[in-house]
């Protein structure tokens, strides 16, 4: 049996104490986290005693130097994502970054840019496409069985109070990127691609109706797919009931997904149309979406040498829709896939060079 990857975390914040950790415990055979990176020492120290972690540094590329990490997990800021997710692929260490990947597409084609046949590579974490019910659903809409897709609503109504906007680098472009379908929704929308492919045309709207910040704090959008579909893409963080909720309706059923932050088969209803018998639903495991269900992908592909899903274009195109919506938005035109490219100023930011739109 080989030895476990080394794995140096990056950020040692709630997410990486509630999810990351615990995660890798589960997975203790395979991984082992032998160092943690944090804003300063003490930080570093800290999160070090509370996990056992042997390695505690407020530097990384002194860490990647020292200790030669396998696998480097991202769970800071999103500011820091691009130089911190760079150096670690540099070094020869793959990547597993938390969302936002980054803050543009400008940013992420620089991350891609720093990857090598073969790796290292980067796969940024979106873990609602890992769970058996949306593989499930991936096959069968992919493989023609629920015949055409028609429409789809990809919905992210969650509540975040003034106090979550009172961290420092929250609902601000130059920190987070965007307002919520960037820091919340990305998940949803992830999943959304992931069930219907690629999309062609997006029309957007986004308002700061709330909450202080920069950003806004509802983004919509409405999406043409390649197969003809359409979509809406709602996210907010001024929902008092929060829910995550995605739909499909296709030729031979509807598809629904309601939930929040995770998922098990029982959150799917599968609606066949009339006269439409013998679908095959539910999917025969039972795997809850979750960071556990990538990561057991990940460090398979890392093993074989091959690029894991979630990374280079297929990591790119939730983005890439994001940074769409924004711009029609705020440009009041359609925006069409593949066209924010090097130039536009929309490639090097989500707010097109304009900061104070919703001031």
């Amino acid at each position: 049996m080989p030895s476990p990857l080394r794995v140096a975390l990056v950020g040692g914040g709630q997410i990486a104490n509630s999810t990351h950790m615990p995660t890798f415990h589960e997975m203790s055979a395979d991984v082992e986290v032998v160092a943690v990176v944090d804003a300063t020492v003490e930080a570093a120290r800290s999160f070090a005693d509370r996990w056992s972690v042997p390695y505690a540094s407020d530097d990384l590329a002194a860490t990647l130097r020292d200790v030669r990490p396998d696998l480097v997990d991202i769970a800071s800021p999103p500011a820091l994502h691009r130089a911190q997710v760079i150096a670690s692929l540099r070094a020869g260490a793959w990547v597993w970054c938390e969302k936002p990947p980054c803050l543009s597409l400008a940013e992420y084609d620089e991350i891609t840019a720093a990857e090598q046949d073969g790796g290292p590579y980067a796969a940024i974490i979106y873990q609602q496409r890992f769970g058996s019910a949306a593989q499930h659903a991936r096959a069968l809409i992919s493989g023609g069985a629920l015949g055409r897709p028609y429409v789809a609503h990809c919905q992210t109504t969650w509540f975040r109070d003034p106090a979550y906007y009172a961290v420092p680098w929250r609902g601000r472009w130059d920190t987070e990127g965007g307002g919520p379908a960037m820091g919340l929704g990305i998940h949803q929308i992830d999943l959304l691609l992931e069930l219907l492919g690629d999309w062609s045309e997006v029309r957007g709207m986004a308002a700061r109706l709330a909450r202080d910040v920069q950003t806004d704090d509802v983004t919509t959008a409405l999406v043409r797919f390649d197969s003809g579909a359409l979509a809406t893409v709602v996210s907010t963080s001024l929902a008092p009931r929060q829910v995550s909720h995605l739909r499909v309706d296709l030729a031979a059923a509807t598809l629904e997904l309601t939930h929040l932050y995770g998922y098990a088969n029982e959150n799917w209803t599968v609606t066949p149309a009339p006269g439409v018998t013998g679908l095959d639903w539910p999917p025969p495991d039972d795997v809850p979406s979750s960071h556990l269900a990538q990561l057991r992908g990940l460090v398979t592909d890392l093993r074989a040498g091959r690029r894991p899903r979630g990374s280079g274009q297929d990591g790119r195109r939730s983005l890439e829709l994001i940074t769409a919506m924004y711009k029609s938005a705020l440009t009041g035109q359609p925006v069409r896939s593949g066209e924010i490219a090097p130039g536009d100023p929309f490639h090097r930011n989500l707010h097109g060079d304009n900061p104070g739109v919703f001031q």
